[in-house]
């Protein structure tokens, strides 16, 4: 079967406002009842969707009077929290973030210019009489081997591919996949380095992925605290800057990286792996747990974008489903450059090692486009609910990245010196 995530089942919720508190949910079919809302909202103080959206809805009751609109503060208000709880209960979901708007037989978590269409497309609709369209066609993508499945808007999917890409250039883990290849082609088995690199992928993409998969969970979880979200881009926030701090001034003050301590340790390790005595089985057990340590090593050093990623999944209200489709996509590109060392050295027995010229400015990159991701949540949230404002916050840190390096280079160089020609033009005139 395809994998599809179908926001569906109708709820109406009896009762207007916030300041009243709600009863238990009551649900309708479709709206014709005189006291019974149109459209339903789920929102929170601090949420800057939620308060686009109620502006949205603000906007919409002044060209369609005859709407009625109820919405839900949940942030100040536990009974409206419990509320909340209720209806999407009986509806057969959970909540998962706000803003969450039930109009007819839809559901949308999250708001942005695709949504508040599709809203008010359903709320004319729903007015007219007639039957509301319950599955969206632009919420869904046909990802390969997966079907159709909604990603809640395109600049999500492009935001996805642009986070895991720059994240796969992570200078901690390719330093100790480069490592661990090398000392094995030193054993002449092309069978070694194949395995050895698939398992020290799988166990680093596995632990990766549990790190993601929780953050996602949490975040979910706590979806509808908005200062949450905005604690969790400024933490990524600083990371970026220690990150961008690494490429002038690296092992000077905090580091995200693996210490110079632990270094001499995984390279003993690696050695005893890489014996060519070594049977296979033990081998493969000593890999596994290598790139347990490795991984959880490793961590500080990029998980800024995991936790901007999976903030930006809870934002948007991403069902399970999607993010599941969503995190396959992340995964793919976020091994892309790993692969590429792994099959070189599987292909031509020789492979490209990481030193801390290219770790640095593999932070660089990782740091500036950090700070432009978790400034902009913070600052401009909406920026990045559309494909254009993804490509320019990306384009400000490639152009940053790239003015920094300019920049620092030309500072660095050293002037040209012509004191020594000159000093011995001198002596040769004495001469």
């Amino acid at each position: 079967m395809k994998l599809r995530i179908v926001l569906l089942l109708a709820a109406l919720v009896a009762g207007m406002g916030t300041a009243a508190t709600p009863a238990a949910p009551a649900l309708a079919t479709g709206g014709s009842s005189d006291d019974q809302p149109h459209v339903v909202l789920f929102w929170a103080q601090g949420c800057p969707y939620c308060e686009a959206e109620l502006e949205f809805l603000a906007d919409l009751a002044d060209r369609m009077p005859q709407v009625r609109i109820a919405d839900f503060e949940v942030r100040d208000s536990e009974a409206n929290r419990a509320h909340f709880t209720e209806v999407l209960a009986a509806l057969g979901m959970e909540p998962q973030a706000v803003p969450t708007t039930i109009v007819g037989d839809q559901v949308w978590v999250g708001f942005d210019e695709r949504r508040a269409s599709e809203i008010e497309a359903a709320v004319a609709a729903l007015l007219a009489g007639e039957p509301v369209d319950d599955r969206p066609a632009a919420n869904f993508v046909d990802l390969p081997f997966v079907g159709e499945v909604d990603v809640g808007s395109h600049s999500l999917l492009i935001a996805t591919l642009a986070i895991g890409f720059v994240d796969g250039f992570n200078p901690c883990s390719l330093w100790a996949l480069s490592m661990l290849l090398a000392l094995v082609l030193h054993t002449g088995s092309r069978r070694r380095v194949l395995l050895v690199g698939l398992v020290f992928l799988g166990v680093t993409t596995a632990m990766y992925g549990l790190y993601m998969w929780g953050l996602y969970g949490v975040l979910s979880y706590v979806g509808f605290v908005g200062w949450i979200r905005v604690v969790v881009a400024l933490v990524a926030l600083v990371m970026g800057i220690v990150n961008v701090k690494d490429y002038f001034a690296f092992g000077s003050g905090p580091s995200l990286a693996i210490s110079s301590a632990a270094k001499p340790g995984l390279l003993a390790r690696m050695r005893t792996i890489a014996s060519t005595d070594r049977p296979l089985p033990p081998l493969l057990a000593g890999t596994a747990t290598l790139a347990v340590g490795v991984s959880l090593l490793e961590t500080p050093c990029t998980a800024g974008f995991p936790i901007l990623w999976t903030n930006m999944l809870a934002d948007r209200g991403v069902g399970v489903a999607a993010a599941l489709a969503l995190f396959a996509v992340y995964m793919v590109v976020f091994l892309l450059d790993e692969l590429a060392i792994f099959g070189g050295a599987v292909v031509a027995m020789r492979v490209t090692k990481v030193g801390e010229g290219r770790g640095r400015l593999l932070k660089l990159v990782g740091g500036s486009t950090m700070i432009a991701i978790a400034g902009t949540l913070v600052f401009a949230p909406e920026t990045m609910e559309s494909m254009t404002g993804v490509v320019v916050v990306f384009g400000a840190a490639v152009v940053a990245t790239a003015l920094t390096i300019t920049i620092h280079r030309l500072a660095t160089r050293k002037p040209a010196d012509g004191s020594g020609a000159r000093q011995r033009s001198k002596t040769a005139t004495k001469h």
